[in-house]
């Protein structure tokens, strides 16, 4: 069983940065690997990034690709995502996900956090 806990959301400008962190608990944190996923008001929820268990490599959506960089410290359990150049359109609830399969797919993922708001202001 893996719980997950996402913070570091909140209030930013219009081109600010925030970095947004996801821990777990358990010991076999290490072996998953883990998305962040977005839902935006009305909208459906989607893909953001993943990293694979050993970070190895990365994937990321079209739309955040070059302003959003995702990595993890297993020694802390901690996968973080760092936003950069935030627009209004980034403004959402941010979810963290985790699964022992490497997918994009967000109905493959079986441990999710309760989500951290992220508002960006024009």
């Amino acid at each position: 069983q893996v719980q997950l806990v996402e913070s570091g959301g909140g209030l930013v400008q219009a081109g600010g940065s925030l970095r947004l962190s996801c821990t777990a608990s358990g010991r076999t944190f290490r072996r998953y690997n883990v998305g962040w996923f977005r839902q935006a008001p009305g909208k459906e929820r989607e893909f953001v990034a993943a990293t694979t268990w050993s970070a190895g490599s990365t994937y990321y959506a079209d739309s955040v690709k070059g302003r959003f960089t995702i990595s993890r410290d297993n020694a802390k359990n901690t996968v973080y995502l760092q936003m950069n150049s935030l627009t209004p359109e980034d403004t959402a609830v941010y979810y963290c996900a985790a699964d022992s399969r490497t997918t994009m797919v967000e109905s493959e993922y079986t441990y999710w956090g309760q989500g951290t708001q992220v508002t960006v202001s024009s």
